[in-house]
């Protein structure tokens, strides 16, 4: 297998392994772990600009991308090969929306793909920075959340403090916001129908398992 298509593979693996826990998270096991930092940005017109991420992967998960990257076997990744590695990021990661989820009143934003995925290591962990932005425009009015998640829950995405989730923009200061880390004990006894429903009719369960994601919840 090419090293793209490897690549390719593994991130798509992400979003559907795992899936065979649901109706049950809290037995999945993720695989690849990463610390996430999100900046949601709002434009003077009062709409979301962009969502601006940066990601920083498990020494294990880095490690196996500079054996998947390292053309010159100089143990390390040049410059070139950070540039590979980002493109073929920014393709795989787009039939899984970049785990990036906006909703507005419930309802699911699209977003566009990002023009490039910058990527680097620092001591040893893969770090990548990417801006998305809506695909078409979100007031701030009503209630909005935010938030980073792998629905199959096979890479675990976490924000190691409620300050890596932040609001950026004047248009912000007429709201309220807070950061809701849902404790997956609460989320299956109070869904616990819906879940198995939505395993049973749908076993990627990629509409429930977001109840679980920590969010950045918004009320303009």
């Amino acid at each position: 297998m090419g090293t793209g298509l490897h690549m390719h593979y593994r991130f798509a693996t992400m979003a559907v392994l795992g899936a065979i826990c649901l109706p049950m998270p809290a037995l999945a096991h993720p695989h690849i772990f990463a610390e996430a930092r999100l900046e949601i940005v709002a434009g003077d017109d009062g709409n979301i600009a962009q969502l601006q991420n940066v990601w920083r992967f498990d020494e294990v998960f880095s490690s196996s991308v500079i054996l998947d990257y390292d053309k010159n076997s100089n143990f390390k990744l040049d410059p070139d090969e950070l540039a590979a590695l980002g493109e073929t990021m920014r393709k795989s990661l787009a039939d899984f929306h970049y785990f990036t989820t906006i909703t507005l009143n419930g309802a699911n934003m699209p977003i566009t793909k990002p023009d490039v995925l910058h990527v680097t290591m620092i001591k040893n962990q893969l770090l990548v920075l990417f801006a998305v932005k809506p695909e078409k425009p979100v007031p701030l009015k009503g209630r909005l959340t935010f938030g980073i998640y792998d629905p199959s829950l096979y890479t675990s995405i976490d924000f190691p403090t409620d300050n890596d989730l932040v609001l950026k923009g004047e248009a912000f200061s007429k709201c309220q916001h807070k950061v809701v880390r849902p404790d997956p004990d609460d989320v299956i006894s109070q869904n616990s129908a819906s879940l198995t429903d939505a395993f049973f009719n749908d076993p990627t369960g990629t509409d429930m398992t977001k109840l679980f994601a920590t969010r950045m919840e918004v009320t303009c």
